[in-house]
């Protein structure tokens, strides 16, 4: 297939442009610039600046988390390496006290463990997770490769092996005070790989906590959902992988390109998109730079996309959203049958957003019916009212309604050891985390 060729092709082209309009951008608009004093030229540098944001390509972002705020004292945060994997790096977000006793808090802290999403966009997308995190906890992040950069003597990439990584990071990172988080795509495998891990009697981390993911995408289907299950699964395969083309060291791989998923998630919906650009055009032309901002750093994100593995993309729409394996238990990753009602020491938090458009309403609390083995004082279930989909892990109503109940969940399940239970029958009733009084923590 030539798709991806032309695209790169077309790519290629239009970079002159962006370059010529970012350019023209700048001259009309620096003060220094006699230009920026014509009549119109606060207009004509906004159109220009609009036309470079559009044509321009978008590089993964940085997380730039260099330094977090602790009791009051700014403490610096390096982002270092801790395990890498073809396909995926371990990263932590290493933190730093200049005090003793700062020190030893910090290292009393929880340790977590956010598993980020392969669905298109790159891990940074969960820059505001993490910085909202630091403050209490030592925290690990998955932050995965683009296809297109892996060379093919790698290897294929299956949803199995993402299964086997989440359990080699967890592993790596070690069980004593782990607490997992996972966000939407990855609360699958996340599952898949703690139920295995307990089949083998392996330590497990202290909790789970699974925040918007298809665990059983039969409840409350979404446009998603309906995408996935509207075709057959050969129709994907012919219709949206592709093979990456020769400027790539994954030259010759078969992906899901990134910029397919890009036009996925902008058809959605088009008329927003469409409007924020207008807006951003407008914020310009009144001189309204912190609006205008906002809009480029929303962008720079979102508009930044990566390659999944045609074997991964290909599994998980089939054994996610076509066959629902997981919650019908027949789901065998790499010949072991995932079972989670086997585990027992790992508490369990669902979270969802009430105005979700990409997970439906109850397929994140699904997982409740299936870890029937966890007692029902150690799992519980949040409903955020008024949360869209990245509403539940980024922003204002993450950080100030959800994240303070993810916090206490986990500082409960911290300071106490989780007891073998009893399986039960029944699903946990939908609760609330009770407010705690916080411990001091650095």
């Amino acid at each position: 297939m030539v798709l991806y060729p032309l695209h790169e092709l077309w790519r290629t082209g239009l970079a002159p442009l962006a370059y010529w309009a970012d350019a023209n951008a700048r001259i009309y608009s620096a003060q220094d610039s006699w230009l920026s004093s014509l009549p119109g030229s606060q207009r004509t540098a906004a159109g220009f600046e609009l036309m470079y944001r559009l044509g321009k390509d978008y590089e993964k972002p940085e997380f730039g988390i260099h330094q977090i705020e602790v009791e009051g004292h700014p403490i610096p945060v390096v982002e270092r390496v801790e395990l890498e994997k073809p396909f995926c790096r371990l990263l932590r977000f290493k933190r730093y006290h200049d005090q003793a006793d700062g020190l030893a808090r910090m290292k009393d802290d929880p340790v977590v463990l956010v598993v980020a999403p392969l669905s298109g966009h790159h891990a940074t997308l969960l820059r505001d997770t993490v910085r909202t995190l630091l403050p209490d906890h030592k925290v690990y992040i998955t932050d995965w490769t683009d296809a297109r950069m892996v060379a093919t003597d790698a290897g294929a990439f299956h949803l199995d092996d993402y299964v086997a990584y989440v359990q080699d990071f967890i592993r790596h990172i070690g069980t004593d005070n782990l607490h997992v988080i996972s966000v939407c795509q990855p609360t699958v495998p996340v599952l898949a790989a703690i139920s295995l891990m307990a089949g083998r009697d392996e330590p497990l981390p202290k909790s789970m906590t699974m925040m918007g993911g298809p665990i059983d995408a039969r409840r409350s289907p979404t446009a998603v959902d309906n995408l996935a299950t509207r075709q057959p699964l050969w129709w994907f395969e012919n219709s949206v992988i592709h093979t990456v083309p020769a400027n790539y060291p994954g030259v010759g791989r078969r992906v899901y390109p990134g910029f397919l998923q890009h036009m996925g998630f902008v058809a959605m919906n088009p008329e927003r998109h469409g409007l924020s650009h207008w807006d951003f055009y407008q914020d310009l032309i009144k001189g309204d730079l912190s609006s205008a901002e906002s809009h480029r750093k929303f962008y720079d994100e979102y508009n930044a996309v990566l390659d999944m593995p045609a074997e991964y993309y290909l599994d998980t729409i089939r054994t996610v959203f076509q066959e629902h394996l997981l919650p019908r238990g027949l789901w065998d990753v790499a010949g072991e049958r995932v079972d989670p009602s086997k585990i027992r020491d790992c508490a369990l938090l669902t979270i969802e957003g009430e105005l979700d458009d990409i997970s439906g309403l109850g397929q994140t609390h699904a997982a409740h019916a299936l870890c029937t083995g966890i007692q029902a004082s150690k799992r519980q279930q949040l409903t955020a009212a008024g949360a869209g989909h990245y509403g539940i892990f980024s922003g204002r109503r993450w950080r100030t309604q959800i994240y303070p109940q993810v916090r206490e969940f986990i500082a409960a399940q911290a300071q106490a050891p989780v007891k073998p239970a009893t399986p039960t029958k029944a699903p946990a009733r939908s609760t609330q985390p009770s407010p705690r009084r916080r411990s001091q923590r650095g």
